[in-house]
């Protein structure tokens, strides 16, 4: 079952370019204590925002974990939400503080609040992007501060509460909440340390779960034959941070896919590879989920 934001919310403003603007698969059964994430996922590319951008829609894609979704697909019938965007990251990114914003870019003043000086935003990688993933600047021109904020309003703040509902949900039925945020990296991001990496396994420094979740993750995938970095270069964003708090039960792992495993980094398209890769991480979940009863995963205490 899907649970799209169209069936509790009606679309307003920029939400109404996407249809819907997120949605969760449901299983038939929440029966393990895991949500999944793919909040850099979208691939729905409204005309007013191609018409507004200086790039053509593959190079706006650079941004994109493309395929990430179909990738974690099967944790539905194991037993899992998997809430998954369908608006791009080039046009809002939900891994990010509500109000990371790049005053450079607007037209307008933007609300006192914006945290203009992060080093995301430095990097133009805000909560609304100056840049695509590889530098490009995305816009011809400014957009407005209205422009930013109604993003923010309908699509970022509905999105987390959501996300932060399944989070809920999840402790509340199983004593604890396990929530992976899935993306993947490109290859020619790693540096030279981490350059064989197939996965980055990111808990924000052991801060946002429990040692024994990224253990038991490490360990799956290196029995499959992967090769595993911890933290570096991605540790986790503000998803990872915000909802990792493992003293209350409720952990938080980031799990970055190297794209050269799955697609043609250049254009986009799936290789041969990628039916093995699904199949190989839905047993290493599977494996995970399994084991989860038996490792010291701290829980939520009674109400």
């Amino acid at each position: 079952m899907t649970i799209s934001d169209t069936e509790t919310s009606g679309p307003i403003g920029p939400a109404s370019l996407f249809a819907p603007p997120f949605a969760v698969d449901e299983p038939e059964r929440h029966s393990i204590p895991f949500v999944f994430n793919t909040g850099h996922s979208g691939a729905v590319y409204p005309p007013s925002f191609l018409a507004a951008s200086r790039l053509d829609g593959l190079s706006l894609r650079r941004s994109e974990d493309a395929h990430v979704d179909r990738l974690f697909e099967p944790v539905v019938r194991l037993g899992a939400p998997l809430l998954r965007a369908n608006f791009p990251r080039a046009y809002l990114d939900v891994n990010r503080e509500p109000f990371e914003l790049d005053p450079r870019m607007f037209e307008g003043r933007l609300p006192p609040y914006a945290n203009t000086r992060s080093m995301r935003v430095a990097g133009g990688l805000g909560t609304v992007p100056r840049v695509v993933a590889d530098g490009q600047e995305i816009y011809a021109g400014r957009i407005t501060a209205q422009e930013a904020v109604a993003r923010i309003e309908t699509l970022y703040k509905p999105y987390h509460r959501m996300l932060r509902g399944l989070i809920q949900r999840t402790a509340k039925a199983h004593g604890t909440c396990i929530l992976i945020d899935c993306h993947s990296m490109p290859s020619s991001s790693l540096g030279r340390e981490e350059a064989k990496a197939d996965v980055v396994l990111g808990d924000r420094y052991g801060t946002a779960c429990s040692p024994a979740l990224i253990d038991a993750f490490e360990a799956q995938f290196q029995a499959h034959g992967f090769r595993v970095v911890r933290n570096k270069p991605y540790a986790g964003g503000f998803i990872t941070e915000h909802y990792g708090e493992p003293n209350l039960g409720r952990h938080a792992l980031q799990i970055e896919m190297n794209r050269a495993l799955y697609m043609n980094e250049s254009s986009l398209a799936l290789t041969r590879d990628f039916p093995a890769l699904v199949t190989a991480l839905e047993s290493i979940v599977a494996a995970v989920a399994k084991g989860a009863g038996n490792v010291s995963l701290p829980r939520m205490a009674a109400e």
